[in-house]
């Protein structure tokens, strides 16, 4: 498969283009900084310089031509305020999201956030981010053109994946080391039959692969 990843520089993205390249696939990451590149190249994926805050839906579109997946693993980050929740983690993922649609990219998959809540009340940085998350999901989940596939980790940790999961509708609260985020979202990308659902994800005692099978079928 030939697939694009927005937010191609992120902790997740970086494991997932690794992943994806060594077992075969044609692998992109969008990247704001030129600087980003090197890094992306050392884990076989091609970078694309593109600002999803400032870009046309024609710009991105162009950069889905041919694509099979994409996958939407941009954000703002920790630090950043609120209006920046607004601009990546909202719009950029909405941006992405009609781009896939106008390129005919049907395979869709967002890295969101456990908790997100297109209602979620609150002004802390925090609560915009959950809502922000939460009406970018909404967004996703309503375009009937995308086989979108929602993902919503626990608390991301940088512990070594053990490559086992708790992969449900619902799992509640938990921890989940980024390795094994972008392992789930490898074996999703080769799960069609997980088109249309939203899941949360935390550590847990099944494989990767088993858990997310199991989800597809039901």
């Amino acid at each position: 498969m030939r697939i694009v990843i927005a937010g191609g520089h992120g902790q997740i993205a970086l494991r997932l283009e690794r992943l994806l390249a060594a077992r075969g696939d044609e692998v992109a990451g969008i990247i704001r900084r030129a600087e980003q590149a090197d890094d992306l190249r050392e884990t076989g994926a091609e970078p694309i310089l593109l600002d999803l805050e400032s870009a046309s839906i024609e710009e991105v579109a162009a950069r889905l031509q041919g694509v099979d997946a994409a996958v939407f693993a941009a954000g703002a980050g920790p630090g950043s305020g609120a209006a920046r929740k607004e601009t990546v983690d909202k719009a950029a993922a909405v941006l992405f999201a009609d781009a896939a649609v106008q390129a005919g990219v049907r395979r869709f998959v967002v890295v969101s956030s456990m908790g997100a809540d297109p209602h979620h009340e609150g002004d802390e940085i925090f609560d915009v981010y959950q809502r922000a998350k939460g009406e970018a999901d909404a967004y996703v989940t309503g375009l009937d053109a995308l086989e979108w596939t929602i993902l919503r980790p626990g608390a991301l940790t940088d512990d070594a994946g053990k490559g086992l999961v708790r992969l449900e509708a619902h799992t509640g609260r938990g921890p989940v080391p980024r390795d094994d985020v972008a392992a789930v979202i490898a074996e999703l990308l080769d799960t069609p039959a997980t088109a249309g659902l939203t899941l949360e994800l935390v550590s847990g005692s099944v494989p990767v692969s088993v858990a997310v099978k199991s989800i597809a079928g039901n």
